[in-house]
């Protein structure tokens, strides 16, 4: 009878516990993923939003605050547009696209596997989307701020948040072009081994 209680009993009893164990570190797992996502996203919204509020009340609309040179600039720009100031004075039908935007990004999220890139790809996409729709609703246009470029040849005025979209939508274009970089869905079948 001792011996029963020592080898575990009823194999069948081991393999539910295993599955049981296996359920609850995907839970954890699937709960530091949440995590990470919108712990990532909560940091770019309030960089992004503190550093509009210094550039705000330090910058005037059109002055140029050289940084590195002509190189760096700091330009406070409203644009009442899209990326790259497409569509201008728009600012409520994009805060209203922005709004199914981040339930997509969120949507997406959850289907996303247990991939911790994707967690932070998406999680930068997601405060940048927020970011500037804050603006918007609360504006009516989005303040862009860091400008740089060379003499006449410049790139178009963006912030933080634009950066947060642009790192997410390179890392999504990289885990599109080579899927095992985004591979965590795959990873928890993985060192499994049949005894």
């Amino acid at each position: 009878m001792a011996a029963d209680g020592i080898t575990g009993g009823d194999p069948l009893d081991q393999v539910d516990g295993q599955e049981r164990v296996a359920d609850a570190a995907t839970a954890v797992t699937g709960r530091a993923r949440w995590g990470i996502f919108l712990g990532v996203a909560a940091t770019v919204i309030v960089v992004d939003q503190l550093s509009k509020a210094w550039l705000v009340a330090n910058v005037s609309v059109g002055e140029v605050v050289s940084v590195i040179g002509d190189f760096v600039r700091l330009v406070q720009s409203q644009n009442s547009g899209a990326l790259f100031g497409l569509f201008r004075d728009q600012a409520i039908l994009f805060a209203l696209v922005s709004v199914g935007v981040i339930g997509l990004i969120a949507v997406y999220h959850a289907k996303a596997g247990r991939s911790w890139y994707l967690s932070l790809a998406l999680g930068l996409l997601l405060g940048g989307a927020i970011g500037n729709m804050i603006d918007r609703l609360r504006l009516g246009y989005v303040v862009d701020w860091v400008d740089i470029g060379l003499g006449g040849l410049r790139f178009w005025t963006f912030n933080i948040a634009d950066s947060a979209i642009s790192v997410a939508i390179l890392m999504l274009v990289v885990a599109a072009l080579f899927p095992a970089i985004a591979g965590g869905a795959r990873g928890g079948a993985q060192g499994r081994t049949d005894a």
